[in-house]
């Protein structure tokens, strides 16, 4: 089957395939359905015996079945191509293709493209979670020990402890996004990347206008700008009153939507009963809202290095719902979908996750304080086989609670 390749822009989708081809396959044939417009005329026959040739022709490459990889890139904007991977599918499976689009969710719940349902196969590509992060600051033997002191509820020496806290408080400023991390790793500089940062924060406005009605895009900036802001507040729970006085959901339900579908945006559903599936029980009107990248995050409200590097405690309300999004990008990497519970007014769990045969809580706190009354109601309510308690304090296993520092949230 021909792969689609999903994830929102800037995440390093084109560079990866090219680098995957260049290293997997003798030749890659490259089409950008955005720049080159003139590609979408070859697609007035779906026939591959007919799409090939004339790729070749406008190329000038040859396309080698099993040898060359296709690419489709911006394919949304292109939607006969999009339908063509069908007639790949059946019809040529010798010829290897991989599909791309930054907008393609959007484009195809908007009916703005015919979709090949069952003959395509899917991948997410996400910004960088702090394993990767410490990859790239060529920190391979730390994610080494942090991923063996997870598996085995051992301490980290409180050196290399302080030192992983430091980095997860640089990736939280600086994010998951390959630009970014690129230049604040080469020129050490977080103002720079910041900028980087705050580039790609507006091409994701910009992208608004795209399969959108018109009087939906003001909405759509509202939305997103507005995630970032009530993540400050004590209540997570996404409020429509905070967008404007007075607004309803049914106002900003298709701008939600796009956010979500553009894989810039996640909800997190509140769940009304503890039972499997996890999906039957949401309640579709309770939800919390992230943003894709934590960078990102503290670009949309102008939040500075030293505020999150030195906990500026003017910030607490923030840096606490920021810590909250970095663990969920961390678990929706893993494949996690996450909910979360409440009781009343009485006790809530930040995330609920499926796992194994059970159904395990996950509370999360941004400091080394990690008292709380919610997770042992939860516990005391419903007997899971353990729990998963992450916060600032180092690696341990205590009255079925699994003691996990910050920066091994991707461990989970």
């Amino acid at each position: 089957m021909p792969l689609i390749l999903q994830g929102a822009r800037q995440t390093g989708k084109t560079y990866i395939v090219n680098y995957f081809g260049s290293t997997e396959y003798q030749e890659i044939v490259y089409c950008n359905f955005e720049k080159d417009k003139n590609l979408a005329s070859i697609f007035n026959n779906l026939s591959p015996q007919e799409i090939v040739p004339k790729i070749e022709t406008l190329k000038r490459q040859r396309i080698f079945p099993e040898n060359t990889l296709l690419v489709f890139d911006e394919v949304q904007a292109c939607p006969e191509a999009l339908t063509s991977l069908k007639y790949f599918c059946e019809d040529s499976p010798e010829y290897h293709l991989i599909a791309m689009g930054s907008l393609l969710g959007v484009s195809v719940n908007r009916g703005e493209s015919s979709f090949p349902v069952g003959k395509v196969q899917f991948m997410d590509m996400y910004p960088m979670d702090f394993e990767e992060y410490l990859w790239a600051k060529g920190e391979e033997k730390l994610a080494e020990r942090i991923k063996n002191s997870f598996n085995n509820n051992i301490p980290l020496d409180d050196a290399l402890h302080d030192y992983a806290l430091k980095l997860y408080r640089e990736y939280l400023f600086i994010g998951g996004m390959p630009a970014v991390v690129s230049e604040f790793i080469n020129t050490q500089s977080p103002n720079l990347a910041a900028i980087i940062g705050g580039d790609i924060l507006s091409a994701y406005q910009n992208d608004m206008g795209k399969y959108n009605k018109q009087s939906e895009i003001p909405k759509t900036k509202l939305v997103y700008s507005n995630i970032s802001t009530q993540l400050s507040k004590e209540n997570k729970k996404f409020q429509y009153k905070y967008i404007k006085s007075g607004s309803r959901a049914s106002e900003f339900e298709n701008a939600i939507e796009w956010v979500c579908l553009a894989g810039i945006a996640s909800r997190v559903y509140r769940l009304e009963q503890i039972m499997l599936p996890l999906r039957a029980y949401r309640s579709m009107s309770d939800f919390k809202f992230y943003m894709s990248d934590t960078g990102l995050c503290c670009r949309a409200q102008d939040i500075l290095y030293n505020d999150v590097m030195y906990a500026n405690p003017l910030l607490n309300n923030f840096l606490g719902g920021l810590t909250e999004n970095y663990v969920f990008s961390q678990l929706r990497v893993n494949g996690y979908e996450p909910y979360y519970w409440t009781s009343g007014s009485q006790a809530e769990v930040d995330f609920i996750v499926r796992s194994g045969d059970g159904i395990i809580p996950i509370e999360v706190k941004s400091t080394t304080n990690v008292t709380s009354k919610s997770l042992n109601v939860y516990m005391q309510k419903f007997s899971p086989e353990y729990a998963i308690r992450i916060s600032a304090k180092n690696f341990g296993f205590k009255n079925q609670i699994k003691s996990v520092p910050l920066y091994a949230a991707w461990c989970v």
